[in-house]
């Protein structure tokens, strides 16, 4: 059941995602469906299905309402990535409600210490991901915060309750979730561990040197 509605997620994503336009036309991303899935996938793993199953139906009700939540999502990232090209398009995208907000406020601190704390640990592994704070952001550079922030807010404010809830019992049991995302995407391109993975890239690294 969890692999079914894995699977239709992404395809109602991948849709969505094909469709973003972008300034300079098709970015090459939207058309590496394999790392998509990857990517994508891996987070999926990691949640309970009633989150899966929320979220789900925030992509079918968007749907029917003819909104792409994967061109919301790259339109809120502009917020802090191309702050004079936002405030050209902040009047088209949906406002978010007070409730929803509060949960986003939420999680994104707890998501930061735990990327902290993953990147101390792996951190050969961590310098060709994303950087993790907003405060690194370029327009040519999004940063783990950014993305997470702009994400959150294309979920419906039940699926964000059910997702802090969540997020809430794993950081109570020091369960890092970032660490479970990161060991699912490592394990799709053939590790065995973070570990093995973060070995391999500082192999590279040096060699490259």
């Amino acid at each position: 059941m969890k692999e079914h509605i894995i699977k239709e997620i992404l395809r109602k994503e991948w849709k969505m995602f094909i469709n973003v336009q972008n300034k300079g036309g098709k970015a090459l991303c939207q058309e590496d469906h394999k790392t998509f899935t990857v990517m994508r996938s891996s987070q999926f793993e990691s949640l309970p299905i009633n989150i899966l199953e929320s979220y789900y139906h925030d992509l079918a009700v968007a749907e029917r309402q003819g909104r792409n939540l994967m061109t919301e999502k790259y339109a809120r990232m502009m917020e802090s990535t191309a702050p004079l090209e936002y405030e050209e398009i902040k009047n088209l995208l949906v406002e978010i409600d007070s409730e929803s907000q509060k949960y986003i406020e939420k999680i994104i601190p707890v998501f930061l210490e735990w990327e902290k704390e993953l990147r101390l640990e792996y951190p050969y592994l961590s310098s060709i991901s994303r950087p993790a704070f907003s405060s690194e952001d370029s327009l040519s550079t999004t940063s783990f915060e950014t993305y997470l922030k702009a994400e959150l807010s294309t979920y419906s404010s039940n699926t964000l309750q059910i997702y802090y809830n969540f997020i809430k019992r794993n950081a109570e049991n020091n369960i890092n979730l970032s660490r479970k995302i990161q060991s699912n995407i490592v394990a799709k391109y053939g590790y065995n561990s973070l570990q093995e993975a973060n070995d391999s890239v500082k192999r590279k690294l040096q060699n490259d040197i």
